[in-house]
């Protein structure tokens, strides 16, 4: 069984300031954003678009704030809402953590369409602009959980050759044998705790960092090379987060406040489903529209 690094989740010590690893993850997403919306801009069909380095610089500054905003916000709403209606003050409290992605993806969804109306484009021309630029953003963040040694997965078995136990969760780990004295009697499982003081785990945060934002990188800039009907750029994204999210969470550890929802289902899996949704019913449309964005080919032209 492998065993979590525990890394310090303090990157650098300056005295009485601490800057995080988390922190630094998220500035990893912005850069990163950055160069793939520079690398955007030398496709020919985008730059025959009027796309400028400037609107790439003016996004950067909307979606932070909507990603920061409607991420506090989907965590606070989707998540813990009796909590923080009982503790209001506490929605204030983000360094102690709780951010959701689907409440920032809403965030950001919001913010574009303030900048889509700014820059007299349309809303779906921009979201198609961004969409390429999200995933190396969503592998930094759960890279950032890695480090932390939060948001594991599920129990699983300990000849699994990507079993990981995690230090941080002996709590749930104990709970776990008490709740599944069969399954844990089936794997062994007491004898490996009392070995490694934790369980073996699906490191799903990795999973996510390759399906989220590896493979749906690969995807989405695959096919934003070429020109394309407006909307489906975009459609793609929520088609591909939405069913990498709602694979991984059946390897992804629920969290302890909710647990499995109806049809044992988590939370980020009913969340995901409108996504899903979404992105095929806008695919569907956006090809039978056959609109595409200034300067691009027709669809048969450009393969």
């Amino acid at each position: 069984m492998l065993i979590h690094p525990n890394f310090d989740p303090v990157a650098i010590h300056l005295g009485p300031l601490a800057v995080r690893w988390y922190g630094l993850m998220y500035l990893v997403a912005f850069i990163a954003a950055i160069v793939v919306g520079r690398l955007r801009l030398r496709l020919p069909h985008v730059a025959a678009q009027g796309w400028t380095l400037r609107d790439i610089d003016d996004m950067l500054f909307y979606g932070v704030l909507g990603m920061i905003l409607g991420g506090r916000l989907g965590y606070v709403l989707f998540y813990k809402a009796d909590f923080y209606l009982a503790h209001p003050v506490d929605i204030f409290k983000v360094w102690e953590g709780g951010m959701s992605f689907h409440g920032g993806f809403l965030g950001v969804t919001l913010a574009m369409l303030v900048f889509a109306y700014q820059r007299n484009r349309t809303w779906l021309q921009v979201t198609d602009f961004v969409a390429p630029m999200v995933p190396a953003g969503l592998a930094a963040g759960r890279f950032g959980n890695f480090i932390n040694g939060e948001l594991w997965g599920r129990v699983t078995a300990p000849d699994a050759p990507w079993a990981m136990g995690f230090p941080g969760a002996v709590n749930e780990d104990l709970g776990w044998l008490a709740s599944h004295p069969l399954q844990a009697a089936q794997w062994h499982l007491l004898e490996v705790f009392q070995r490694y003081h934790m369980l073996p785990r699906h490191p799903s945060q990795l999973y996510e960092i390759a399906l989220e934002g590896g493979v749906l990188f690969v995807v989405l800039w695959c096919f934003a090379r070429k020109p394309r009907p407006v909307g489906t750029a975009s459609a793609v994204f929520l088609l591909g987060y939405g069913m990498a999210r709602f694979t991984v969470e059946f390897a992804r550890e629920p969290d302890d406040f909710l647990g499995l929802l109806a049809f044992n289902l988590s939370m980020g899996q009913w969340l995901s489903l409108p996504m899903i949704v979404v992105g095929a019913l806008v695919l569907v449309w956006s090809y039978r529209r056959n609109t595409h964005l200034p300067g691009a080919r027709s669809v048969d032209s450009a393969g």
